[in-house]
């Protein structure tokens, strides 16, 4: 087995399948820019120099992940437009470059998958979650909009799941996941690694060129084209609503820990 330790992920190789593990278990393995930057490197060394058959994305620790790290939003918090639009970005690159992979990705999830984390999980093929997995689009309880990852969800759990989910930005369940298609399997944690052998096993019974193929296929028969346009414009719009004033207001309650402006009359 080849092991790869990089600051913020772990990348081993075995057996023609490669995977990548988030490694800030400390912090729940929540992303922030050298993670964006490493886990889509990783993937564009896969795509075109190290292709396995499979590609398997997974967090250490007790979460998959937890959306954005607290030190990175700081940061971002003080971020104008231009800047905005660059990281807005760089995170649509990384989903784009789990989308596009031209093998199959599988995640396992696990503990929580709160804001971005699901942008990670929807641009995968295949999902399994641990039963006792949180979801949450929290986007809308800062301010802002789940921009760069709504073009992958959107495509996984459709228009109306969308707008109950990413809408209210309530947390749900694993069992709500597998009903709005999020994610394909939910088993309890002592299954985890059980459920993955059989997806594996699925797809090493296929014919690997004819797999990337039909990915291929699938991606073209659904316009990929769009995909692009709508990137751009979600990270145009990231970028238009982190430095708006509610974007503002939204990240400074969050980091300061008390209720932003808009809710503070309102219901937890």
């Amino acid at each position: 087995m080849d092991k790869i330790q990089q600051h913020t992920i772990l990348v081993e190789h075995s057996d023609q399948v490669t995977t990548i593990s988030l490694n800030r278990p400390e912090v729940h393995n929540a992303m922030n820019e050298v993670m964006i930057s490493e886990l889509t490197l990783a993937l564009e060394e896969i795509a075109s120099i190290n292709i396995p058959r499979i590609v398997v994305l997974r967090g250490n620790g007790k979460s998959f992940c937890a959306g954005a790290d607290l030190n990175y939003m700081k940061g971002i918090a003080g971020f104008g437009f231009e800047e905005n639009l660059k990281d807005g970005q760089k995170l649509a690159k990384l989903f784009l470059s789990i989308y596009q992979c031209p093998v199959p990705v599988v995640a396992l999830v696990h503990g929580s998958a709160f804001g971005g984390a699901n942008g990670l999980l929807a641009a995968c093929d295949i999902v399994i979650a641990e039963e006792n997995t949180k979801f949450a689009f929290s986007e809308v309880k800062l301010g802002i909009a789940p921009a760069t990852i709504a073009p992958f969800v959107i495509k996984r759990i459709g228009e109306f799941g969308a707008k109950e989910l990413m809408l209210t930005g309530k947390r749900f369940s694993a069992d709500d996941a597998r009903h709005w298609h999020l994610v394909n399997f939910v088993v309890p944690e002592e299954k985890m690694e059980e459920q993955l052998h059989k997806v594996l096993s699925e797809l090493w019974s296929a014919a690997p060129g004819a797999v990337s193929a039909t990915k291929k296929l699938i991606g073209e028969l659904i316009q990929e084209d769009d995909l692009d346009k709508n990137l751009d414009h979600t990270s145009r719009l990231i970028a238009q609503l982190r430095a708006s004033e509610e974007g503002q207001e939204g990240m400074a309650a969050f980091l300061e820990k008390r209720k932003a402006a808009w809710n503070q009359t309102g219901k937890n």
